[in-house]
């Protein structure tokens, strides 16, 4: 086991500068999640990046938001910019569940402690930084700015909200994974600062420091730095408002008609998922928004490069005795890929990472399982061997050309597209090398599997085949006892608004999941995921959710409610009622009794859900589900106890009204007499 030295880690301390006997920090970061250095962590991923090219970088974790700041304050005024980034997860997703409560635990601060990071960190941290450091420029960057970049919907504040960058009041946006912007805003800066030109400021040694003006003056000079977004008035725009920009419907017309945030979301997607993309242009008050176009794709060697930067893979000495909870997940895993073509309609990864598959080398990747061999507690076992999908690696257009013009946000949905290479040997080869490793006893894949991937049918005999190995590699060496799948819905109506494939896929996959499992003497299991309360799905299409799953034997565990995070197809079409590709009107359940009247059929088989599951059956006239599901002898013993109960009530309403009538006809018996 190698040991290391604080000095090993970025800066958190001024004690930490001094060790490395730095006096003034170039860049100083702020982020919400504790710092782990490791390369699943954004934070050490854009401080290890900028370090490389000889930067002084110090992150400063969870710094507190109350009192006098002092820990925005402990490490001074940066020589080019100060930097924030709210963390891995959006941040209010990480703190609340579909139903606004309080999650259990914080995953990514200490112990899982609540209390240390605030709501919307993004927008808390850069307010600070503005009132401590008017004149430094503040960029933002992660998941939570990058899915907020333009109008989007809040589901915890319940309306639309502007660009975070005018809540925040920062400088500039980073959007998406954020390795070449940062680069190249600070090779811009740091020109600056050796040429002298611009209006600079200096420090007591001298030592020039960048304030706004400069900052914007250094970024405008030449070509607008690519996935970076900035506020504008109309007449600063850079080269004005040009033919070929998507100029969108502004933010207040959005608040007056929601079907207009509709229109606007299928540009900002395509945009998102096209090789070569439009400026986006929105008016929001007296100022424009304006996205500049993402990087192309990274390619291998610059990915290689991210990953294999010198990282303890450690979090920092001190946190020493306390857990991280998602460190403990992930810290003996590899990531194999970024990006994400399934394109899902709920899910954020191809809206932060994009659809272009960008896969690491075998080499990097058996460089960093090697690290991992020789980590403390490292018993041979690696949990992931995966990526955003578990079988998406090294797989591309056969054509690229043919991909440089596509816009569409899936390439596998409706149906897979012609034009993907599917090969699973490259995947196979690296799962071969790292088996093979010293030290490595088995790999897991803990990461989602596509088994329409894996399913397909190729003209190409040799994808076919290989898909057919890579089930079977899959299934008899690298499950831990249960794989992850994740079909979301059985009602194929519902999967298609989800951008998922067919249910009667899901059925086929485990088909031969248990085929191979009885050839092999295994007893392993598939844990499906679901997900109640999509939009277009209705209570009915939740029973027959349940009716067949309970056929396939399952009892499912891994469900959720639908969560609306900013920036999804999914989350548009919930909060607007539009779909944004159709315009077409799409229900979705809104209440929390809508929502729990759907979820409740997740669980038919808990007997504390079972009568109210029954009658909600016989109010949508779908009385045929109740033998299905609770079996005949259940729904016998319902009805004899229902017609106890009429009975029993027709007798106590015959009782009342009779001495109703007694009392009503004795007055007029006695004026009679």
């Amino acid at each position: 086991m190698k040991e290391y030295r604080l000095t090993d880690w970025l800066p958190t301390t001024k004690k930490e500068m001094e060790l490395r006997g730095w006096k003034q920090l170039d860049i100083i970061l702020f982020s919400a999640d504790a710092y782990v250095d490791h390369p699943s962590f954004g934070v050490a991923v854009i401080g290890r990046i900028l370090e490389a090219e000889g930067l002084k970088v110090a992150i400063v974790p969870q710094p507190d938001w109350h009192g006098d700041f002092r820990d925005f304050k402990k490490l001074g005024r940066p020589r080019l910019w100060f930097g924030v980034a709210p963390g891995c997860m959006d941040s209010m997703v990480n703190k609340y569940t579909a139903n606004r409560r309080l999650r259990s635990e914080d995953a990514y601060s200490p112990d899982g402690r609540h209390d240390l990071r605030p709501e919307y960190p993004t927008i808390v941290y850069t307010q600070i930084l503005k009132k401590l450091y008017p004149d430094v420029p503040v960029i933002l960057g992660g998941i939570e700015a990058s899915l907020r970049r333009l109008t989007h919907y809040d589901y915890w504040k319940e309306r639309f909200a502007p660009s975070i960058l005018c809540d925040s009041g920062a400088d500039m946006l980073i959007y998406g994974m954020g390795e070449k912007p940062v680069l190249e805003i600070s090779r811009r800066l740091l020109e600056l600062c050796e040429t002298g030109n611009g209006p600079l400021s200096y420090n007591e040694e001298g030592e020039a420091q960048i304030n706004v003006r400069a900052f914007r003056q250094a970024l405008q000079q030449k070509v607008a730095v690519p996935q970076t977004v900035s506020l504008f008035r109309k007449e600063d725009i850079p080269q004005g408002i040009q033919a070929d920009d998507i100029v969108l419907h502004s933010h207040e017309e959005c608040l007056k008609e929601p079907k207009k945030q509709s229109e606007n979301f299928r540009h900002i997607e395509e945009e998102s998922n096209k090789y070569h993309a439009c400026r986006i242009i929105q008016q929001t008050g007296d100022r424009y928004v304006v996205v500049n176009p993402p990087y192309p794709p990274m390619d291998q060697n610059e990915l290689d490069h991210s990953f294999d930067l010198p990282y303890t893979r450690l979090p920092h000495p001190k946190y020493k005795g306390k857990r991280i909870p998602a460190y403990e997940m992930i810290k003996f895993s590899v990531n194999m890929h970024r990006g994400c073509f399934g394109g899902c309609a709920f899910c954020t990864i191809s809206a932060h990472q994009g659809k272009f598959i960008m896969s690491r080398s075998k080499e990097s990747i058996l460089k960093e399982v090697k690290a991992i061999t020789e980590m403390e507690g490292f018993k041979g076992y690696l949990s992931d061997l995966g990526g955003p999908s578990a079988n998406m690696y090294a797989m591309k257009g056969k054509n690229l050309s043919i991909c440089e013009k596509c816009k569409k946000p899936s390439c596998i949905h409706p149906i897979i597209c012609p034009n993907l290479n599917t090969d699973h040997t490259p995947l196979l080869e690296i799962y071969k090398a790292v088996d093979a490793l010293p030290g490595i006893k088995k790999s897991f894949i803990g990461s989602g599997v596509r088994y329409d991937l894996l399913l397909h049918k190729s003209k190409d005999e040799h994808t076919n085949q290989a898909a057919e190995k890579y089930t079977r590699e899959l299934i008899t060496r690298h499950v831990s006892g249960r794989l992850k799948v994740a079909p979301e819905h059985t009602s194929d109506r519902v999967l298609y608004l989800m951008r998922k494939p067919s249910f009667s896929l899901f059925g086929e996959f485990k088909r031969v999941f248990d085929r191979i499992n009885n050839e092999e003497n295994l007893r392993q299991q598939i844990i499906p995921y679901f997900i109640s309360s999509h939009p277009g799905c209705t209570e009915e299409d939740m029973a027959e959710l349940a009716v067949l799953t309970k056929q396939m034997d399952f009892q499912l565990e891994q469900v959720q409610d639908f969560t609306p995070t900013p920036m999804t197809v999914s989350t548009e079409t919930w909060a607007t009622g539009y779909h944004p590709y159709t315009l077409e009107e799409v229900y979705s359940a809104h209440s929390v009794k809508e929502k729990l009247a759907q979820r409740m059929f997740f669980f038919w088989y808990k007997p504390e859900e079972q009568q109210r599951i029954r009658q909600e059956l016989i109010r949508m006239k779908r009385t045929d589900l109740i033998d299905k599901l609770f079996g005949q002898s259940f729904n016998r013993n319902y009805k004899r106890e229902d017609s106890k109960n009429a009975r029993n009530r027709k007798q106590e309403n015959g009782n009342y009204s009779g001495k109703r009538r007694q009392t009503e006809r004795t007055p007029a018996k006695r004026n009679r007499r």
